[in-house]
């Protein structure tokens, strides 16, 4: 028995979602495609096509529910059957074009494993030639980071627990450094030296020695439910800081203060502790020394 992300269960499954057929036949209302096209089917098959996601072309987070293409309740209450099967009818809106010069066997790793690493690197400009990009793990995923990263100019590093993944990634693949992520000597070597890092390894592990990898404002990417970003701050510059106190300025926006004398200030702690202040303790030092 297995589940889809809903937890819907269905039995047999006939899995696939990285398709790559030619059309042979279209509906009569079909547009967009004719019969001998090259096409590709991805993860989904269908959507709600009228929420903000679906109108941005996002249909994979449709707020009502995308439907995957095996394994899933399509809109009529079939299931969907999915690509290891002699057919599959999906609506055109869901279909992509595969140049007929692209080998279609090449293709079908790029519906789910090629946009699943190209997302991230669009969206956070993992694109700028010259800047520096971390892949952790050389799979799938992985391979195709790299092979991104080097069509985009970047100076690319693989960060795998596996030696025997080196020649693969310096020789066939073209990044420009390897690393083994668990010899702290060649990590500490990248300190604060990377403006990317796309994390594509299964399974769970500590972030942190990556982190300590990446220049100020640099970026780790790792999968998350939702395509959602986290984000990190350290306080700001002096660009920053003046820019908050003229904007503050001219909007009258104020800190909610409580202004007390320094001799207050064990007392100030300790109502602290008690979460007893709203929301800030200034000390007047000038008023408190005279």
């Amino acid at each position: 028995m297995t589940r889809n992300k809903f937890g819907d269960s269905k039995y047999p499954v006939v899995p696939g979602h990285e398709i790559a057929r030619i059309v042979k036949e279209i509906g009569s209302n079909v547009q967009r495609f004719k019969v001998g096209d090259h096409v590709g089917v991805g993860t989904f098959v269908n959507s709600c096509r009228d929420c903000e996601y679906c109108d941005e072309a996002l249909e994979i987070h449709c707020l009502k529910r995308a439907v995957d293409t095996f394994n899933a309740i399509d809109v009529d209450g079939t299931i969907t059957k999915g690509g290891y099967s002699n057919f599959i009818v999906v609506h055109e809106r869901y279909c992509l074009r595969i140049p007929e010069s692209y080998p279609l066997a090449s293709a079908a790793p790029l519906l789910c494993a090629g946009i699943t690493v190209y997302t991230p690197m669009m969206r956070h400009k993992m694109n700028q030639a010259g800047k520096s990009l971390g892949v952790i793990g050389l799979g799938g995923l992985g391979h195709m980071a790299v092979k991104f990263g080097k069509a985009f100019g970047l100076n690319v590093t693989v960060l795998s627990t596996s030696i025997s993944k080196r020649e693969e990634a310096l020789t066939l693949l073209g990044a420009d450094k390897f690393v083994i992520s668990f010899d702290h000597d060649q990590m500490a070597a990248l300190a604060k030296s990377l403006d990317f890092i796309i994390d594509t390894a299964p399974g769970d592990h500590p972030f942190d020695p990556y982190i300590s990898l990446l220049k100020t404002s640099g970026v780790l990417s790792c999968f998350l439910a939702g395509t959602i970003t986290i984000s990190g701050s350290a306080t700001g510059g002096t660009k920053g800081t003046q820019e908050i106190i003229n904007f503050c300025a001219a909007r009258d926006i104020h800190a909610k203060i409580e202004v007390i004398p320094i001799q207050h200030a064990n007392e100030a702690l300790e109502r602290l502790i008690k979460s007893d202040v709203q929301y800030w303790f200034v000390i007047d030092i000038e008023n408190s020394l005279k």
